[in-house]
């Protein structure tokens, strides 16, 4: 099966069959999917000193057409939290190809068994408690997720950063059920969800966008990135929620120094290469 063609779900499934995305399971991501040792992968540190302000990015600004979904699904697959989005929502303009619309796949979630670890990207070295990812395909091109996987202007990932504080409502859908998806493979159906509350204010045009790749199985490239530099703000009781989730069935037996809980969840930071970020701030 071609890099571009499989699924995030089916090959998480061939390979990641471990929680701690920064141990040794990292290397070997390399030797099943041979996109992992590209040159264009993500993350990265960001060093906000040398993003290039592009006012271009600012000529058409990034618009995101979000709709209200019901009766979306919140799955624990062991590895993270998903929320599948089953209405059809969709981004358009700043860097991306113009007249082309991205449809808002799912959204996901990285964070930290602490508050100093958890998202994937970092900021000038400094790691926030928790990144979110609102994954994207180029709908004008091809047919599915599936399809755009490792294709030119295929996949789109709107990242924001998650800082510990006030409770963010938004969230609440999310946080309120995850006591009932404790264990790997529960689901649940709740019966709305606004993706519209993970943004920041829409005037707020703050951003960095670089090329790479998707973080986990795969790691297909042609990705673009496009990341938040605001970040949102959940409560303490909502990020120990996402904290007691377990990254195995219930009644597994469990290898030696595994406490089975899921968190830690990031890919650590890979080689920026000659890749530019480009900012749309000064």
């Amino acid at each position: 099966m071609s890099q571009g063609k499989m699924s995030l779900t089916g090959a998480m499934r061939k390979d990641c069959s471990t929680t701690q995305f920064c141990d040794s399971s990292c290397v070997e991501w390399g030797l099943h999917f041979p996109a992992a040792n590209g040159e264009y992968q993500s993350p990265i540190n960001l060093n906000s000193r040398e993003a290039q302000y592009d006012p271009s990015l600012l000529d058409v600004g990034l618009s995101p057409n979000y709709v209200v979904c019901r009766d979306c699904e919140v799955v624990n697959d062991g590895h993270t939290v998903r929320i599948l989005l089953k209405s059809k929502s969709v981004v358009t303009g700043g860097p991306l190809p113009s007249d082309h619309e991205y449809e808002l796949h799912e959204v996901r979630f990285h964070w930290g068994k602490e508050n100093q670890r958890g998202s994937e990207h970092t900021v000038n070295f400094k790691a926030f408690p928790m990144e979110l990812h609102l994954i994207h395909w180029n709908s004008t091109l091809f047919n599915s997720l599936e399809d755009a996987l490792g294709r030119k202007n295929g996949v789109l990932i709107i990242a924001l950063f998650v800082q510990v504080g006030k409770e963010h409502l938004g969230l609440k859908a999310i946080t309120e059920v995850l006591q009932d998806l404790q264990y790997k493979g529960k689901s649940k159906i709740i019966p709305c969800f606004n993706p519209n509350t993970l943004l920041p204010d829409p005037l707020l045009r703050d951003y960095w966008v670089y090329d790479g790749s998707l973080t986990t199985p795969p790691c297909s490239e042609n990705v673009t990135w496009i990341l938040y530099r605001y970040p949102l703000t959940i409560s303490q009781m909502q990020i120990e929620e996402f904290r007691r989730l377990r990254s195995h069935v219930k009644g597994a037996e469990l290898l030696e120094g595994n406490d089975g809980m899921l968190g830690d969840n990031f890919r650590p930071t890979q080689p920026l290469s000659d890749r530019t970020v480009r900012a749309a701030f000064q």
